[in-house]
């Protein structure tokens, strides 16, 4: 039934606005296109009362960073028993701390990478770990706040502990892993194809990598062996069921062949709100298994409910 009256949530104020706002665009604009009568909702705090009087029969979350996809506007939608898309409350809010959606994922034997939580100005003057290794906020998305410790660099970075970080004070620092960077989608309780990323003139996947048109290329389907595409395909499936989640969500790995075919895979983390931006992932690899962006988005709203 395609007279349904989806509000589209995007917005936001994280500091993943921008892309939220693009994501939304795209989704709103395709919903549209399959028939659904779409209002858009630049999200802000009085979004209980909006959606209160908006009564849509679904929203759609487009929203990415903190509030929107750590359990927060999941919580508000519950209570206001308006069926919503992607992860609940608790596999948002899980999967947003990477803290403890690595612990899960460890204990389902999923293989991560050794890490730890620290306060970040404990790491200004000494390093936390032996170089290479990568401090990421514990509650961010987008590669915000991501810096890479070369080996060999005598210091820890200072932008940790400078005035200018705006990404709270506890962080993760991760042992560096080399390697490919794989991604694999879920949509419902099926694993779908595994990208590639390759970045081009970038030294990790970062912001700009993500969202700027040309700043990285994705191989879709990954060239790897089919015993390695299949076991990515199979511990993504895993840290989704895991953790939580529903609907569709995405996870990164890391993929070691430089010594041999078999390598090392870690899984790095799982993301409850991919981007839907014309250079995102998720939607290319979902073209890849026959779905359109159309029947994806289609079929997210038609998979919308409470108590997720």
């Amino acid at each position: 039934m395609k007279s349904k009256h989806v509000a589209v949530l995007l917005g936001g104020f994280s500091s993943e606005r921008p892309v939220s706002l693009s994501s939304g665009k795209a989704c709103a604009d395709a919903l549209e296109r399959e028939g659904y009568q779409v209002t858009r909702v630049d999200v802000s705090r009085d979004v209980g009362s909006v959606l209160a009087e908006l009564k849509p029969d679904v929203a759609f979350n487009a929203l990415h960073g903190p509030f929107g996809e750590d359990g927060t506007i999941q919580g508000i939608l519950e209570y206001l028993a308006i069926p919503y898309t992607h992860s609940g409350v608790l596999g948002s809010a899980l999967a947003m701390n990477k803290e403890q959606a690595k612990k899960i994922a460890k204990s389902v034997g999923i293989p991560v990478a050794e890490s730890k939580v620290v306060n970040r100005f404990a790491i200004q003057n000494k390093h936390p770990m032996k170089p290479p290794y990568v401090v990421k906020p514990v509650n961010e998305g987008s590669s915000f706040g991501v810096v890479i410790v070369h080996e060999g660099q005598s210091h820890p970075p200072q932008v940790i502990g400078s005035s200018d970080w705006k990404y709270g004070d506890t962080v993760m620092v991760e042992r560096y892993v080399h390697g490919r960077e794989l991604t694999c989608a879920v949509m419902g309780d099926v694993a779908l194809g595994v990208c590639e990323i390759i970045p081009t003139g970038h030294s990790f996947y970062d912001y700009d990598s993500k969202y700027v048109a040309g700043g990285s290329k994705h191989e879709c389907p990954a060239k790897i062996s089919p015993n390695i595409y299949q076991k990515i395909q199979t511990l993504t499936l895993k840290a989704h069921q895991a953790i939580g989640c529903r609907g569709v969500s995405r996870s990164d790995f890391r993929y070691d062949d430089r010594h041999s075919e078999n390598g090392e895979i870690v899984w790095l983390e799982i993301n409850t709100q991919p981007g839907m931006t014309p250079t995102s992932l998720v939607p290319e690899i979902a073209a890849q298994a026959g779905h359109s962006f159309g029947d994806l988005l289609s079929w997210m709203v038609e998979d919308a409910s409470c108590l997720r």
